[in-house]
């Protein structure tokens, strides 16, 4: 009879991993010092989603800004990647403000469509909300 020869890594699941674990992956992956795959390999963790899963839920993830190599960067490198980010940046703004702006427009819509629906239906589709009680009496105390 053969003996089946045990496997080195466990398969794991991402709940499997402790947070901490997770962020200290995602900050190694992410400073440069190691890659996907080196982690992978490093840590033992089999999907080659995982880690860039976690540094979507934890990190800076940016595919095209990953740090590689961990060099001294001349002042023209760092400037062009401020400018990079700038750019990222301003992009992501200019998505939100437009989020912003349909939700607004969308918002403003469907208060006309409840509007209109309660005129022409003389239903009261809105909730009412009830009187506020008076300040004015002063609470009754009780005898116990």
């Amino acid at each position: 009879m053969e003996e089946k020869s045990k496997s080195l890594y466990v398969k794991h699941t991402q709940r499997d991993y402790p947070m901490s674990f997770k962020l200290a992956v995602v900050r190694e992956v992410e400073s440069g010092a190691i890659t996907n795959n080196g982690a992978m390999r490093k840590y033992g963790i089999q999907g080659h989603t995982t880690i860039n899963e976690w540094r979507r839920k934890f990190g800076n993830f940016e595919v095209g800004n990953t740090i590689t190599t961990n060099f001294m960067k001349s002042p023209q490198q760092k400037i062009a990647e401020l400018e990079q980010k700038v750019r990222l940046l301003e992009r992501q703004n200019a998505f939100l403000q437009q989020e912003l702006e349909d939700a607004t427009d969308k918002a403003g819509i469907l208060d006309k469509i409840i509007e209109i629906a309660e005129e022409e239906l003389h239903l009261p589709i809105r909730k009412k909300l009830p009187p506020e009680q008076s300040k004015g009496t002063p609470k009754s105390k009780r005898n116990r």
